[in-house]
C-alpha cells in the first residue's frame, strides 16, 4: 500500500512541474468559478425581477374595484416559478422554458419569460453553466493529466526499471489511478461549494450529496479511461489522438446524434397543426358567453325540468353563470387532453434520449443531474399542471359566483341599465380566490429515485474500465 501512495505522490509532483497541466487546471478552475458566479448572479437578478413583477401583478389584481365576476375571469393573473436551489449549478431546462404563466379564462397559456441567458444574443453560449463545464470541459483536464501516466514511463525508460525491481503492474496502475482519483476530488471542490450554498438555501443534503457522487463517478470514469489508453499505447501522440477522438465522440458527436435520432423517431405534431386541430374541436363545444347557443340547449332544458319552471328567468340560478361554468369544464377537459398528449410525447422523447446514456456517459450524467437538481422536463410539466389546476379553480370559483349571486334579469340588462349593471357588481373580496402560488421541487427521495436509472448507466463504464486496468496490470510490459 505504501508503494501505491508513493507512486501517486510522484505522479502529483510530475504534474506540478508541468506548466501545461498547471495552466490547464488553473484555466478550468477559473472557468468553473466564473460560470458559478455568473449563474448565481443571473439567478439573483431573475429572482429580483420575478419578485418585482409578481408584486406588481398581485397589487394590480387586488386593486381591482367591484365588478362583474366574468370581467375578472378575463382579467386573469400571473403565477411565477421559483427555481430550485441546485439550479445555480445546473439550470437545466429552466434556462429556456420560462418561469411565469398568465392564467385566464378559456385558455391555457405557455410558460413565458425564460432567463436572459437564453437570449439569441448569446447563441450557443446560452447553455454555459457549471454543470456543462463539468460534463464537457473537465474531462479534457483529466485526459491531459492521465494520458502520460504509463507512456511517459515507457518513453523515459523507467517502466522497465520499476518492473525489474519487483513492482507489480497492478500496483503501478493502482498508484497512478489513486493520483487521478485525488485530482477528481480536487476538481469536485467548486461543486461542493455550490452544493453547500444550495443546502443553505433549503436544498436537501441528500440531493446535494447525490450530485457530488454523480459527478465524481463521471470524472473518475474519464480518469480511468485516460489511464487505460496510456497503458495500451506506447507513444504519447497516439494516446492523445485516441483520447481526443473519444472525447469528441462521447461529449459532442454522439449526444448530438442521439438528439437527432430521438427526435426523428418521435411523432410530435407541430404547433400550427396542433392549434388548428384543437381549435376545430373547441368550436364544437359552443360559445360559453352565449347562453342561447344551441350547444347548451340540452343543459337549459335539463335545468328548467329539474326546477320545474317554464322560463329561464324563473330559475333559482343565473343561466349565464351555469353555462359559463359548464362551458369552462368542457373546454378545460379538452385543453387538458391536448396538453397531456403533448406532454406525454415530450416525455417519450426525453426517455428515448435518456436510453442513449448507455452509449455515451455524458447523456446519462446530464439527465440524472437535471433530475436531481429539479430542473428537468418532469418538473416543468408539473409546474404547468399545477398552474392549470389553480387557473381552473379560480375561473370556476368566479363562474359559481356568477351563477349563484347574480340575477339573470339584471345580467342580461346590465349593458343598457345602469342600476342593473351596479347590481351585477360583486365585492372585490369575492375574487380573492387565487392563492399565492408556490411551486416546490419533488422531495429529494423522489428525485433520487427518478435519477437512479440514468445514474446507474455510469456503473458499466466504471466496471469495464476497472476490469481493463486489472487485466492490463497483470500483462504490463515495458
Amino acid at each position: 500500500m505504501k508503494a501505491v501512495f508513493n507512486i501517486a505522490a510522484a505522479e502529483w509532483r510530475c504534474w506540478q512541474r508541468s506548466r501545461l497541466a498547471v495552466g490547464a487546471a488553473a484555466l478550468l478552475a477559473l472557468l468553473l468559478l466564473a460560470t458559478t458566479a455568473l449563474t448565481t448572479l443571473r439567478l439573483q437578478a431573475d429572482a429580483a425581477e420575478r419578485a418585482h413583477h409578481q408584486g406588481e401583478a398581485e397589487a394590480a389584481f387586488r386593486a381591482q374595484p367591484d365588478r362583474h365576476p366574468h370581467r375578472m375571469v378575463h382579467y386573469g393573473h400571473y403565477v411565477f416559478r421559483t427555481p430550485a436551489p441546485l439550479a445555480l449549478f445546473d439550470p437545466g431546462l429552466d434556462a429556456v422554458t420560462g418561469q411565469s404563466l398568465f392564467l385566464e379564462g378559456h385558455r391555457q397559456n405557455s410558460a413565458m419569460f425564460a432567463g436572459s441567458a437564453a437570449s439569441a444574443d448569446l447563441g450557443a453560449f446560452s447553455s454555459l453553466s457549471p454543470a456543462w463545464v463539468y460534463q464537457v470541459l473537465a474531462p479534457l483536464l483529466l485526459v491531459l493529466l492521465g494520458h502520460g501516466a504509463l507512456v511517459r514511463e515507457r518513453e523515459a525508460g523507467t517502466l522497465a526499471t520499476l518492473l525489474a525491481q519487483g513492482l507489480g503492474g497492478r500496483t503501478l496502475l493502482a498508484g497512478k489511478a489513486l493520483a487521478l482519483a485525488a485530482a477528481v476530488v480536487v476538481l469536485l471542490l467548486p461543486l461542493a461549494g455550490a452544493a453547500g450554498l444550495a443546502v443553505a438555501q433549503g436544498e436537501s443534503p441528500a440531493a446535494a450529496g447525490a450530485l457530488l457522487v454523480l459527478y465524481g463517478a463521471y470524472l473518475l470514469l474519464w480518469a480511468l479511461l485516460a489511464l487505460v489508453a496510456s497503458a495500451l499505447w506506447r507513444r504519447r501522440g497516439a494516446v492523445l489522438a485516441a483520447l481526443a477522438s473519444l472525447w469528441i465522440a462521447l461529449t459532442l458527436v454522439l449526444p448530438a446524434l442521439a438528439v437527432s435520432a430521438s427526435a426523428a423517431g418521435a411523432s410530435l405534431p407541430g404547433k400550427i397543426e396542433t392549434d388548428l386541430a384543437m381549435l376545430t374541436e373547441l368550436r364544437r363545444l359552443g360559445d360559453g358567453h352565449n347562453a342561447n347557443d344551441p350547444a347548451f340547449a340540452q343543459l337549459r332544458a335539463e335545468l328548467m325540468a329539474q326546477h320545474g319552471v317554464q322560463r329561464v328567468e324563473d330559475l333559482p340560478l343565473n343561466l349565464r353563470g351555469v353555462v359559463a361554468e359548464h362551458s369552462e369544464r368542457k373546454l378545460t377537459a379538452t385543453l387538458n387532453a391536448w396538453a397531456q398528449r403533448q406532454q406525454a410525447g415530450e416525455q417519450r422523447l426525453a426517455e428515448r434520449l435518456a436510453r442513449h446514456g448507455w452509449i455515451t456517459p455524458v447523456l446519462a450524467l446530464a439527465g440524472a443531474s437535471r433530475t436531481v437538481a429539479g430542473t428537468d422536463l418532469r418538473h416543468h410539466h408539473r409546474f404547468l399542471q399545477e398552474a392549470e389546476a389553480l387557473r381552473y379553480a379560480f375561473v370556476q370559483g368566479l363562474n359559481r359566483v356568477h351563477a349563484q349571486q347574480l340575477a339573470y334579469a339584471d345580467d342580461i340588462r346590465r349593458s343598457s341599465d345602469p342600476e342593473a349593471e351596479r347590481r351585477t357588481r360583486v365585492a372585490a373580496s369575492t375574487w380573492q380566490l387565487l392563492d399565492r402560488f408556490r411551486f416546490e421541487p419533488d422531495a429529494a427521495t423522489a428525485r433520487l429515485a427518478q435519477a437512479a436509472p440514468q445514474g446507474l448507466m455510469l456503473l458499466p463504464w466504471l466496471a469495464g474500465l476497472l476490469a481493463a486496468l486489472a487485466l492490463l496490470g497483470r500483462r504490463l510490459q515495458p
